[in-house]
């Protein structure tokens, strides 16, 4: 039901969504899932046409990818280090059958960019360096992981073809070259909209 009001353009209220989730999942939602509001305003943003690949650098449990798939044309990937929220991820896709989406449990270093044509990014590596809420235990706090995951991604954005498309949410800015321009923000600046200029 919530995936056909998505498709219809009728909102959806992030507790409705969350209860497609597991009680461990629902618990850290508002903390570390992107908001379903938030989440199609950044979908649309990042496919201006039918089919255009997507990459959510740090998918957690894939919520950004499942309502951008549900509400555009586009294409979704989430990349994940967290098998078990992978696994999560494609268990809903495939119970909802969402088939513009695909999840991918690897590292995101070992991603590479060009095999995308627009971003999401909400602060995944914020959680090495902040450690009042972790998603779970599984993954240890280390904040050189912060900068060289940051540093990785800003190098991967440098070598994108002008005219691509980076939404951010609540970050840092950290990993994003100057060659980037901020066309526009939203919810009190914390979501910013990006496109590279040069």
């Amino acid at each position: 039901m919530i995936f056909k009001q998505l498709r219809q353009n009728i909102d959806v209220k992030d507790a409705i969504f969350n209860e497609i989730y597991p009680p461990n999942i629902q618990a850290v939602a508002e903390r570390h899932w992107t908001p379903v509001a938030v989440a199609k305003m950044a979908a649309e943003y990042l496919v201006e046409r039918s089919g255009k690949k997507v990459l959510d650098i740090g998918a957690g449990a894939g919520k950004f990818c499942l309502v951008g798939a549900a509400s555009t044309e586009g294409f979704f990937y989430g990349v994940e280090q967290r098998s078990s929220l992978t696994k999560i991820s494609r268990k809903i896709a495939d119970s909802y059958n969402i088939k513009n989406v695909k999840f991918i449990n690897s590292n995101i270093n070992e991603i590479c960019f060009s095999d995308y044509e627009a971003f999401y990014f909400f602060n995944s590596f914020f959680e090495n360096i902040d450690t009042s809420s972790p998603i779970d235990n599984t993954i240890l706090p280390d904040s050189e992981l912060y900068h060289s995951y940051s540093d990785y991604v800003k190098e991967q954005l440098n070598k994108t073809p002008v005219g691509t498309r980076l939404v951010t949410y609540w970050s840092k800015w950290d990993e994003i070259p100057r060659n980037f321009d901020l066309v526009d923000s939203a919810c009190n600046g914390f979501l910013s909209f990006w496109k590279k200029v040069s």
